[in-house]
């Protein structure tokens, strides 16, 4: 299975890639914990005007947070027991000289309260009108993961067995790749696809979500 990192960013999708499969591992976290203090993935299609927000928490206090806006993505995550987190003594100065690389066209997101720029291990961007992923980072003797990013990417090379084997793993209970496939293909959500990840929850209970979330739906039965 094809890691990613931020020395790996090669495995990232592109931009509306990317986008899409954080709207799809929102969807999955959605349907399997409609609580939405236990999820991991979420995102929001109307963060701002023209902009969208997909985030990750995993509880423990390691995060990411995402910006789409018309010019690309900006992506910042937290990884606090990682050496590159912005905790460590010195860290958080060597950040703030760090970010000046970031493109103005993300400066609301340094500014944001939302993206939470004290607390930092790695960040990547990317314009629309670039080919390949761009990043700032410390100075530091190498180490497997030095910045996190490696333990916080498992679920965005876009394979769905990605997803399967976190979820099932999280959620403690098998589930359907199929079904995982359907969600990462964007197909309008139906009862029967539902009921294969979680039986309990019912499509017009979730549908405001969704809509949130910008995931394509098919007007809802009344």
């Amino acid at each position: 299975m094809n890691s990613v990192s931020t020395n790996k960013l090669d495995k990232l999708p592109d931009i509306e890639g990317l986008k899409r499969l954080l709207q799809s591992l929102a969807v999955l976290d959605l349907i399997m914990c409609p609580e939405w203090d236990n999820r991991y993935y979420s995102f929001d299609a109307h963060w701002g005007e023209g902009e969208s927000m997909g985030s990750m928490r995993n509880g423990c206090g390691d995060s990411f947070t995402v910006l789409f806006n018309a010019s690309g993505c900006f992506f910042k995550g937290f990884a606090h027991e990682s050496t590159l987190s912005s905790l460590h003594k010195g860290k958080l100065e060597g950040w703030k000289i760090a970010l000046s690389k970031v493109p103005t066209e993300f400066s609301s997101a340094l500014s944001e309260p939302a993206f939470d720029m004290n607390n930092i291990s790695f960040c990547f961007w990317r314009l629309y009108a670039q080919t390949e992923w761009s990043f700032a980072t410390l100075k530091t003797s190498e180490t497997d993961d030095p910045d996190g990013s490696l333990f916080l990417l498992g679920c965005l090379n876009g394979e769905p067995k990605a997803y399967q084997d976190f979820a099932e793993d999280y959620y403690e209970t098998d589930i359907p790749l199929s079904a995982i496939r359907f969600v990462y293909h964007h197909m309008p959500l139906t009862q029967a696809i539902i009921e294969q990840l979680n039986p309990e929850v019912e499509l017009a209970e979730i549908y405001d979500d969704l809509l949130d979330i910008g995931y394509p739906l098919e007007k809802l039965q009344s």
